[in-house]
């Protein structure tokens, strides 16, 4: 599996300047058995259920599908075109290596039953990978550690440092980045934050199983790619980072 992974990205490597950034999206060849699909965890909070409209859906479909086209453009993973939802205790999560969910601090934060932490644990401990974006302050942070602790409550969540391989494993990134929403900035983030941190969860080898983007928005930088009000520098800085992490979970 090793030797799979490094041939894997060696070949994202030798073959990304085949997707030209100036594809037209009706020639981005989607593939209907693709190695990558955008996979969204729907989930609950404290204050409502997460089956319509909640912190779980926002920027959706949007940022979804625009990441998809940018991942085809950029690279030469072969992608799906239709994003799709799942919840922890679906067990089609086995089937993707790759999980986002954002607004983890909303609604006074996660609920998961118990089936949703016991099978969230073996996805991760399988080799799956769980992106966390989109949550800003300290008090977002208690909200979803309150909860989220119940998955791994023997692990540390660890910061991470700007030269860890994640960041360089195809874009060369100088460590975590601030993207903030549409009509904000860099210098002033949600609730006034003006830094952005990684954090991450382990497992034994020393692999990312989840990575924590706090105090920063790439959902924001991936829905807004078109949007004439939005900075091309947050939205070109969403699509590094995301397809880093992207190549990492395929990868390792």
């Amino acid at each position: 599996m090793r030797q799979y992974r490094q041939l894997l990205l060696a070949f994202i490597f030798l073959t990304s300047a085949a997707a030209g950034a100036d594809n037209d999206i009706d020639d981005l060849g989607y593939d209907a058995a693709g190695e990558f699909n955008f996979v969204r965890v729907q989930f609950d909070t404290y204050w409502g259920r997460g089956y319509g409209f909640g912190p779980w859906a926002i920027d959706f479909p949007d940022a979804d599908v625009n990441f998809l086209r940018g991942v085809a453009r950029l690279t030469n993973i072969r992608v799906m075109s239709e994003p799709i939802v799942l919840r922890f205790d679906d067990d089609q999560i086995f089937d993707y290596p790759f999980l986002y969910m954002l607004e983890v601090g909303q609604g006074g934060g996660l609920m998961m039953s118990p089936d949703e932490i016991s099978n969230l644990r073996e996805y991760l401990l399988r080799g799956g990978f769980l992106l966390i974006d989109d949550f800003w302050g300290q008090q977002q942070w208690n909200n979803f550690y309150a909860t989220f602790s119940q998955v791994f409550p023997d692990r540390e969540i660890v910061e991470l440092k700007s030269d860890h391989e994640i960041f360089h494993v195809y874009y060369d990134i100088d460590g975590p980045q601030l993207i903030p929403a549409l009509y904000r900035s860099d210098e002033y983030g949600e609730q006034g934050i003006d830094f952005a941190s990684n954090h991450a969860i382990f497992d034994d080898a020393g692999r990312v199983m989840v990575l924590i983007n706090w105090n920063s928005d790439m959902g924001d930088g991936w829905e807004h790619t078109y949007h004439p009000a939005y900075p091309t520098r947050y939205a070109n800085s969403a699509y590094r980072l995301g397809i880093n992490y992207l190549v990492y979970s395929m990868t390792h």
